[in-house]
């Protein structure tokens, strides 16, 4: 490698001379962005190609570890690695972050490369089209998605085959500019169905001919704001099956500039950086786009032939499907559409035939989880129900609440659903049936593009309630929750719950709540009802002829005044407490091994932060190394001497197969698990086995049987050979008065 080092001499001698003289030269064709500042460097000849550096991890690391350069001789230039490249790729639009994507060539290229770098704004630096030079010694080179990209070895990654992001000081030591050397990436085209063959170009900037985004995709918003969500690209349709023979996945960031600007509606050319993500066997080919401006897709100006190339589209939508027209549609009202459904019973449906539309508001979406599948919209005569087969829907531009929606109502059913009457689909190939296709809504939602509008309650008392309120989104003046209710939680686990609302009269209403529900960042059956007096406002439904409110944050209920009689509610006070917050158990908690390995429960923060919980897992890593395990948490004595009342509660998240813990209290333990006289306790518990994180309340354990008395809890953990959970416990408060 010795013969590197004259050329090393050189190169850093004119990077030194016009730093300190005009600072970085470049082509005048390349104003934007401003280069001069910015320290470069005369071209020279790299040492190692991108093939070279992927296969250091591919073919020459069987360990599967990622590869670290060795920087032996640090002052010895005569040892560097360098690898060249074109930079392919530009972050100028925020869709592509902390990620420099290079190519070995501007046209044709045969390799790219991922550069992972903690550094944004990187395209002031290294522009689309830039030659850039990469010192590889320290580096290391490892996989994220199955993608082999370049950083560095920290000990922080998630995984042995990991590398994480090269830090910004280090940057300008190990990346350098050409001074002369920067040209327009042509972007090489490819296919889908080549992908696969085709994987040494990932990283390359490529275009794809003749595509289109899938029917999901129609009509709706690059991203949500802060989202970062997958839309489907298709090639080749086939027309008997009626779907894409080949597709891939567009990742679109909702940080990006063009983050709420509507997906192209057309077919046409796209171009973007070619990548995937791997995870076990399975394989998603993906692209990043750089700006919208690469894609050729929208629909435009007729060309000679009268006709507009982006239309047909192969899937046979003859125009663009997101541009609303009322020409030979019929307005409705909401009330309109209602009387169309004549006298449905229960479960009885009907189709619209009529070319009808009507123009509605958004009064409630899913954002916090309380609904899931629907929303509602209002207009002055009435609220309906929409029912969607899609998740988060709120993240899409038109569903959000307070916009004005277009319904084109020609093909949908009016569905009477235990007598509430509602909008949607009648899917034969769904197991729920009445909700719309995701891949419809583009035939019958469009947005008005009108700016969002508040949402104005209807004010109603419970007696004033009518079957002409069911849709609408109402407020209803000083209630409470019942006495029977204070003290427990929105929701039990994650079933849908019901609470009680009354007036100072006494009327009652029922509240309906989701345990899925997220309110404030925490769960639905995590958080108590409030005890106080006020105003409520949701949605109004009925289910067989009883009224329901749905609620959709939770400051639509304001329930802070002093309650009908006067009073003011306190909650139950926190006896004892302990969140594990520090890690490790204080001397307030035992721990009791009565079978099994050495294996104990303890406390962790994995996946949580620096919020610690207590945890318990028979398994020694892996299928096949399951244990038979009796394993014991046990808290201190807490006294309910002189209390009238007390309640224990706690929150659980569990993975995988196994037993489930049981939960028990007593008032003599005596040393002894086995000896000491022990009362199951009924908490609630989680029961998704499927994945941790969704952690779930206990609700307010009674502990009526233990008032006068000193009271211990305890968690008793059991696993097989064939089966062991992994338990976690949180929060672990006794309260009483």
């Amino acid at each position: 490698m010795k013969k590197y080092n004259s050329i090393l001499k050189y190169m850093f001698i004119a990077a030194a001379s016009l730093w300190i003289t005009v600072g970085c030269v470049h082509d005048d064709k390349y104003d934007e962005p401003n280069l001069d500042g910015y320290q470069c460097v005369a071209d020279f000849q790299a040492n190692m190609t991108l093939s070279d550096l992927k296969k250091k991890f591919t073919v020459n690391n069987p360990t599967g570890a990622a590869y670290v350069f060795p920087a032996d001789k640090p002052n010895d230039p005569s040892d560097d690695l360098y690898i060249e490249g074109y930079v392919s790729s530009t972050d100028e639009t925020g869709n592509i972050y902390k990620t420099i994507y290079i190519q070995d060539a501007l046209e044709n290229p045969t390799h790219g490369f991922t550069i992972s770098v903690d550094m944004v704004s990187s395209y002031t630096r290294f522009p689309q089209g830039s030659k850039i030079y990469v010192k590889v010694n320290g580096l290391a080179v490892g996989t994220y998605g199955g993608v082999v990209q370049l950083g560095v070895k920290t000990g922080a990654e998630s995984a042995i085959n990991g590398v994480s992001r090269i830090p910004e000081k280090l940057a300008p030591k190990v990346i350098s500019r050409s001074c002369t050397t920067r040209g327009n990436i042509k972007p090489l085209v490819i296919s889908i169905a080549d992908l696969k063959s085709k994987e040494d170009l990932i990283g390359c900037l490529v275009e794809l001919n003749n595509v289109e985004f899938d029917a999901k995709a129609l009509c709706s918003n690059f991203a949500p704001n802060g989202q970062t969500v997958d839309k489907v690209i298709g090639q080749n349709w086939d027309n008997v099956a009626k779907v894409y023979k080949n597709t891939a996945v567009v990742r679109n960031s909702g940080y990006s500039s063009f983050a709420n600007q509507y997906i192209p509606a057309g077919k046409g050319n796209f171009k973007g950086i070619f990548s995937k993500f791997q995870s076990g066997s399975n394989t998603t080919y993906q692209f990043y786009i750089n700006k919208v401006s690469d894609l050729d897709m929208e629909g435009g100006p007729l060309g000679p032939d009268g006709k507009d190339k982006h239309f047909p589209r192969q899937d046979d939508i003859q125009e663009n499907p997101c541009r609303f027209s009322n020409a030979n549609l019929t307005a409705k009202t909401v009330a309109d559409i209602k009387q169309l459904a004549g006298g449905l019973a229960p479960n009885g449906l009907v189709q619209i035939t009529g070319n009808f539309y009507v123009k509605a508001q958004v009064t409630a979406n899913d954002e916090a989880g309380n609904l899931f599948k629907y929303l509602y919209v209002e207009d002055a005569t009435g609220g309906i129900k929409i029912n969607i087969n899609k998740t988060d829907l709120f993240q899409d531009a038109r569903f959000k609440v307070g916009k004005d929606l277009f319904i084109k109502l020609n093909g949908l059913y009016i569905r009477n659903v235990a007598g509430e009457l509602q909008l949607g689909s009648n899917d034969a190939t769904s197991a729920i049936g009445y909700r719309m296709k995701e891949e419809d809504v583009y035939k019958y939602l469009y947005d008005s593009n009108e700016p969002a509008r508040a949402v104005v309650a209807s004010e109603r008392s419970i007696s004033q309630l009518t079957t002409a309120d069911v849709g609408r989104w109402i407020k209803i003046k000083d209630l409470e929750f019942i006495n029977g209710d204070l003290g427990k939680t929105y929701a039990d686990g994650t079933a849908l719950s019901n609470r009680t609302l009354e007036d100072c009269s006494g009327k009652t209403i029922t509240l309906r709540t989701s345990g899925r529900g997220i309110f404030a960042g925490k769960a639905a059956s995590t958080i108590e009802v409030a005890g106080g007096k006020g105003d409520v406002y949701a949605i109004l439904s009925v289910f067989n002829g009883t009224y329901q409110l749905w609620f959709t944050k939770l400051p639509d209920l304001q329930l802070t005044n002093p309650r009908c009689d006067g009073s003011i509610y306190t909650p139950l006070p926190v006896l004892y407490k302990d969140d594990f917050a520090s890690g490790g158990f204080s001397t307030d908690w035992t721990t009791v091994n009565k079978e099994g390995p050495n294996q104990f429960w303890g406390t962790s923060n994995q996946g949580n932060g620096t919020n610690y919980y207590a945890m318990m897992n028979g398994n020694a890593g892996g299928a096949g190394n399951n244990f038979v395990n009796e394993d014991w948490l046990i808290s201190k004595a807490v006294s309910l001497v002189g209390k009238s009342k007390a309640v224990v509660t706690f929150t659980t998240d569990v993975r995988y197969a196994g037993n489930a813990i049981q939960v028990f209290a007593t008032d003599n333990y005596t040393g002894d698990v086995t000896t000491t006289n022990w009362t199951t306790l009924p908490a609630i518990l989680d029961t998704n086995t499927n994945a941790f994180g969704d952690w779930i309340s206990s609700g307010n354990v009674d502990l009526s049987a233990f008032l006068g008395k000193n009271v211990r809890i305890a968690f008793k953990y059991t696993s097989t050979t064939s089966a062991a959970s992994t338990w976690e416990v949180d929060d672990f408060k006794i309260k009483g008065q």
